[in-house]
């Protein structure tokens, strides 16, 4: 019999990994199951492009339906999983119908974190939004009109990002951050400093070191009205037609708990992308994985991760067998400048900038005992790919010469 694979999950992660095992010359069945209408699609534009009106629906695909017929890819859409049976290699669908696999893969991607405020609990508030999906974004898009107030719970990059597309549109936004700067998980001061000026001079009004206490909602407990708060103990509250929530992410990890498979912030995976069953994988933002780059163990919520695990994945299911080991790096857009992160800045000892923070042209490199750990590069994008090099070579570097824009960032490198 035809030998089949599994691929729960059809977002990034899981639409790379179909595609990889046909370019890879696998040759059994590839079923695709997805809970969304939709096929795998991009998620970064939902926040910038899709939301601004600039990206039709089509154009967020990963790629035209056709290719996954010429590809011989099943992909089932509106098909939830269950329930996974590890004895008889099965998964149950919400249909109550089951399908046999030889191999399963698990990428379950994850869901925006919810605010948890006291009284929240059955209310059904129809202008308070997360951006995780289409829907989520269709849902939200019709309040983005000129004069309403938007009040964005979580200074992080969905949330910074939603901030430049409303304002451009005409909205009142405030931001509230529970942290005395912005970011300040995945980059330094020098950077978080230069974001809240970029957005304050564009008309964004920030509340940092915020501590929001509760929604104040209309009679039927449909609407929020009001966002009450405090910064640094004083009390404020806030108008609002509409209330953002991105504050983070949860990893999809039930299916896997319920199958006995380890999880520890993340389905737990070898450095092949194999859970401890030998025929479950895990790929993308629910999989926790071995970095060669941290020495430890870490679990990322990005596009190229997704795209990378999943080569691996795909690797690993033809009997190849190639270790995770790419690099972390991201990017963001906001107004139209470009912001690419590489490396990761945690347990940084010096950041030296090079360029103009002021023309907003410049990069920061995080670096301990001498050697570049990660960098943030905004607004220029020729240097992003030397930035790149030298975190990943892990070479000393004088200090002088990499704060020295005159330098060519190639030649950096001692």
């Amino acid at each position: 019999m035809e030998e089949r694979i599994i691929i729960v999950g059809a977002g990034q992660a899981g639409g790379e990994l179909a595609s990889s095992l046909r370019k890879q010359g696998y040759k059994g069945r590839v079923l695709l199951l997805g809970d969304e209408a939709h096929p795998p699609y991009q998620r970064p534009p939902l926040s910038k492009g899709f939301l601004q009106g600039k990206l039709s629906l089509t154009e967020l695909y990963l790629k035209p339906l056709a290719t996954y017929e010429r590809f011989d890819i099943e992909l089932k859409t509106g098909t939830r999983v269950e329930a996974i049976d590890r004895a008889t290699k099965e998964v149950s669908l919400g249909d109550g119908s089951r399908l046999a696999y030889d191999k399963l893969v698990l990428a379950t991607g994850g869901r925006a974190r919810p605010l948890n405020l006291p009284g929240l609990e059955d209310a059904r508030l129809e202008n308070l939004f997360s951006v995780r999906s289409i829907s989520d974004v269709e849902a939200m898009r019709g309040r983005f009109v000129p004069g309403n107030r938007l009040v964005i719970i979580g200074g992080g990059y969905v949330g910074l990002e939603v901030a430049a597309v409303a304002v451009q549109l005409g909205l009142h936004v405030t931001l509230l951050e529970a942290a005395p700067r912005l970011l300040s998980r995945v980059t330094g001061p020098e950077v978080s400093s230069f974001i809240e000026r970029f957005h304050r001079e564009r008309g964004v009004e920030f509340r940092l070191s915020c501590e929001v206490r509760g929604l104040e909602l209309d009679e039927a407990r449909r609407q929020v009205r009001g966002v009450s708060l405090a910064c640094q103990g004083a009390p404020e509250r806030l108008e609002a037609d509409l209330v953002l929530v991105g504050i983070g992410l949860i990893p999809n990890t039930e299916l896997a708990s319920a199958a006995g498979l380890a999880v520890d912030n993340g389905i737990v995976v070898d450095e092949y992308a194999c859970t401890a069953d030998p025929n479950i994988l895990a790929i993308g933002d629910c999989a926790n994985q071995p970095s060669a780059y941290t020495g430890g163990r870490i679990r990322l919520e990005s596009v190229p991760n997704a795209v990378e695990h999943a080569r691996v994945a795909a690797a690993t299911l033809v009997g190849k067998m190639e270790p995770y080991a790419a690099i972390p790096w991201f990017w963001s857009d906001q107004y139209g400048v470009k912001l690419q992160m590489v490396g990761l800045s945690t347990g940084y000892e010096q950041c030296v900038t090079r360029g103009s923070v002021d023309g907003k042209e410049f990069s920061a490199f995080y670096l301990k005992d001498r050697r570049v750990i990660a960098a943030d590069v905004i607004g220029r994008p020729a240097e992003f790919m030397a930035a790149r090099r030298l975190v990943s070579s892990r070479a000393e570097v004088d200090v002088t010469r990499l704060g020295d824009a005159a330098v060519p960032l190639n030649s950096i490198a001692a």
